[in-house]
């Protein structure tokens, strides 16, 4: 018998927040400020997810961390601070504007020494990076029309039993509707597909904000 998620009310989400280890003073302060950005505050990953993030870092133990997208540093600050000791975390993003956001909530956080970040188009510099299965844990977050090129970057340059997540694979419902044939609509459901049919690797879907999955390299 196969059952169906809760549905997720306004008022229950409410609730759920209210039962998440809570944003830091910090994490209020960067919340805070990205939302002066107006409509661009909607690349900031959620107060839930961004507890998720930092969990799961914990209990991987991650070492080496790679983030695809960074905006303002919400989720960097979520993965950075849960590194195992001695842990690194680079970030790639092209905004110099929002990424100088992000480098003064680090600091604020304490963790500008764990974080490398890189500028300038992501496929380049994920072309460039070692090709040795090196990280334990990326988190792709960028741009959807490129999403199944960096996937193919990032899959060999993860260490068997290392983690991806992708976030936003439900596309705001969109990849169910099929008179949405948008490119970036299309897009999403070519990485879902690309990541189901994937060999190298285990994955699994979870509704979590706007879609996370979650995949083990096997």
């Amino acid at each position: 018998m196969t059952r169906t998620p809760t549905p997720m009310s306004a008022e229950l989400y409410d609730y759920l927040l209210a039962h998440v280890t809570p944003p830091d003073q910090v994490l209020e302060d960067l919340i805070a400020e990205t939302a002066t950005l107006g409509s661009e505050a909607r690349f900031q990953v959620s107060v839930d997810e961004g507890a998720f993030l930092a969990l799961l870092t914990a209990l991987a133990g991650v070492r080496t961390a790679l983030e695809i997208g960074t905006f303002t540093g919400y989720s960097s600050i979520c993965i950075a601070r849960n590194l195992a000791p001695g842990g690194r975390l680079t970030c790639v993003d092209e905004s110099e504007e929002w990424t100088s956001i992000a480098r003064r909530h680090w600091a604020a956080a304490g963790v500008a020494d764990r974080i490398e970040l890189r500028l300038g188009r992501a496929l380049d510099i994920l072309r460039a990076l070692p090709v040795e299965p090196v990280y334990d844990l990326v988190f792709l977050d960028a741009d959807y029309l490129n999403q199944s090129l960096y996937w193919e970057e990032v899959v060999p340059r993860v260490r068997p039993g290392g983690l991806v997540l992708v976030d936003n694979v439900l596309y705001h419902a969109r990849v169910i509707d099929p008179t949405d044939t948008a490119d970036t609509t299309e897009a999403v459901r070519a990485l879902n597909a690309r990541i189901r049919g994937d060999e190298r690797v285990d994955a699994t879907m979870i509704h979590i904000a706007d879609g996370l999955t979650i995949v083990r390299k096997r």
